[in-house]
């Protein structure tokens, strides 16, 4: 959420700053209905004034013997206090006008994210490792021999509908491997605190976060109203929602393994085959809560920590930073990760890296006192894949794939698999 004051001192940059966003006018609407919203508290204020005035007159004519005057002011009085009450329920209203708009409004863009309209116009900042070359034609991870009966749609489908799959044997294994070894070394090496969260959510949790009010078709309800978890970017990030912090307690950095829902509302058509975008998924997630001024480190940080598991895993990757037109709604600056999948002879997307400011904050109220005194101040809050848990799989799958159906799997897997290092043609762990 942006802060009102902010609009009001200096419109015509937050103009610019919402023209980066597609968006025009805006802080003419927003100041229109803030206007309002001031006129009411303001005239609200003035017949109160007014009301406590006549409420001390009514004595004075009382006790003169003055009984018309008594009568008048009390009367006064009376009609004031309607009015009182009249005005501070319009502007009650016209505040939470306000705050419904505010909601809506997206983000601002750091000066450093790229302009440009689409994926096409991002900008390649890192890249790592060499694609693998192969003596035949790599197949895509579910045309593998060794998938065939360990990735199941088609049960999948009859329990639940497309864009689901049952995995079982070695797959379902090497997956939950994946999912081992990203929490390790996140625990280990990164020194980010483990998480065990719920998946399902209030409303004002998706609010908090920016997941509501724009963007609730693609999450999935429940009949009671609770918000199956599109991410636990949700759940990680809200733990300090409505808290003060000492300086001290900062940075806080978690990580959590989930299972996470998406209805994919706005993906018709896309990416059907496979496992690729799917309802539900697994994902290890990050989220850092931080010093503002350690805001920009902690990004490359979270940024480098998600690259070390694709590096361990053998897996080639380039980083982007994602342009204006490409960028969600709810963040400041994101890093994109892609890894090489040879089955589609490009590079497809396995993390988002992002900072969102002091814009989540604000919407959940998180802040902190500063060591040095003065008034509490809004947290950073950062969020990361690390990394998507399916998409990390169809990488190791099809990097890994030989021609005869099986595929070799990252040494650094050896101990979460007992010691097995290939997937077989027959789908059993050797």
């Amino acid at each position: 959420m942006h802060d009102i004051k902010v609009i009001r001192d200096n419109p015509d940059a937050f103009d610019a700053a919402m023209a980066r966003r597609g968006l025009s006018g805006i802080s003419a609407e927003v100041l229109a209905i803030d206007a309002a919203r001031r006129a009411k508290i303001q005239a609200a204020e003035d017949a109160q004034a007014e009301q406590n005035r006549a409420s001390k007159e009514v004595g004075a004519a009382k006790a003169r013997g003055d009984e018309d005057e008594f009568q008048r002011l009390r009367a006064l009085v009376g009609e004031k206090k309607a009015e009182v009450a009249r005005l501070n329920d319009e502007a009650k209203a016209e505040d939470e006008r306000l705050r419904l708009r505010m909601l809506e409004l997206p983000n601002t863009l750091y000066d450093d994210v790229p302009d440009g309209d689409d994926e096409n116009d991002n900008l390649e900042i890192h890249r790592w490792g060499t694609p693998p070359s192969f003596d035949f034609t790599p197949k895509e991870h579910f045309e593998l021999p060794a998938v065939q009966d360990g990735l199941d749609f088609e049960t999948a489908a009859k329990l639940s509908g497309s864009r689901f799959v049952l995995m079982s044997g070695g797959v379902a294994r090497l997956h939950r491997a994946l999912a081992q070894f990203m929490l390790d070394t996140h625990v280990d090496q990164h020194g980010l605190t483990e998480a065990i969260t719920p998946v399902l959510v209030r409303d004002e949790m998706m609010y908090g976060t920016g997941q509501l009010p724009k963007f609730g078709e693609d999450s999935y309800q429940t009949r009671e109203g609770m918000w199956l978890i599109p991410t636990s970017e949700v759940t990680l990030t809200n733990i300090v929602n409505g808290a003060t912090l000492a300086e001290s307690d900062l940075p806080r950095r978690y990580c959590a393994h989930t299972l996470c829902f998406r209805s994919e509302a706005g993906s018709a058509g896309r990416d059907t085959a496979g496992m690729l975008r799917q309802h539900q998924f697994e994902k290890v997630e990050m989220v850092s809560v931080v010093h503002p001024d350690d805001s920009d480190s902690e990004h490359q940080a979270m940024t480098t920590r998600a690259q070390a598991i694709l590096e361990a895993l053998g897996l080639p990757y380039r980083t982007v930073k994602l342009c204006a037109g490409d960028m969600g709604a709810t963040m400041k600056r994101t890093h994109d990760i892609e890894v090489w999948l040879p089955g589609q002879n490009t590079y497809r997307e396995i993390s988002s890296i992002s900072t969102a400011g002091d814009w989540q904050a604000r919407r959940m109220n998180a802040r902190f006192k500063p060591a040095a005194g003065g008034k509490p101040e809004f947290v950073h809050t950062l969020n990361g894949s690390g990394v998507a848990v399916g998409r990390c799989l169809i990488a190791v799958l099809e990097n890994g794939q030989n021609q005869d159906g099986s595929v070799t799997l990252p040494e650094v897997l050896a101990p979460y698999l007992g010691a097995k290092k290939t997937l077989s043609a027959d789908g059993t762990l050797r």
